[in-house]
């Protein structure tokens, strides 16, 4: 089963990434979780993304298409990273989850989500 995993932005995150200590230190033990994923087979791809005011949106109605640029509101609403695993099942990538690093400072969120296999579309 492969699964989606969003890291959800904070007001922080939209700040921009500032490297201090204790920002090159998450960055390490996130680096030393994804090691661990990497060993495991799990890991398909990850990466981190730059704020939303870096950002465009593209609203479809009908043959209309009209750009947006950010910032755009409703931080927690917006995905600040992401990693692609390959899991058995949900339940690995809850446990997964669970042993990952804050992945921001304070309070954060991470969404884990199926994709679409198509076999079981058919």
């Amino acid at each position: 089963m492969r699964v989606m995993v969003l890291v959800k932005a904070t007001v922080d995150s939209e700040q921009g990434f500032v490297s201090t200590p204790e920002t090159m230190e998450a960055m390490q033990a996130m680096g030393r979780f994804n090691n661990e994923l990497e060993k495991a087979g799990v890991l398909i791809a990850a990466d981190g993304l730059t704020p939303s005011s870096r950002g465009k949106r593209v609203a479809f109605n009908g043959a209309d298409r009209t750009v947006i640029d950010g910032p755009f509101p409703q931080t927690s609403e917006l995905v600040a990273g992401f990693w692609l695993w390959e899991v058995r099942d949900m339940d690995e990538a809850v446990a997964w989850v669970k042993r990952c690093p804050n992945p921001m400072p304070g309070p954060s969120e991470i969404e884990i989500r199926p994709l679409y296999d198509m076999a079981e579309l058919s």
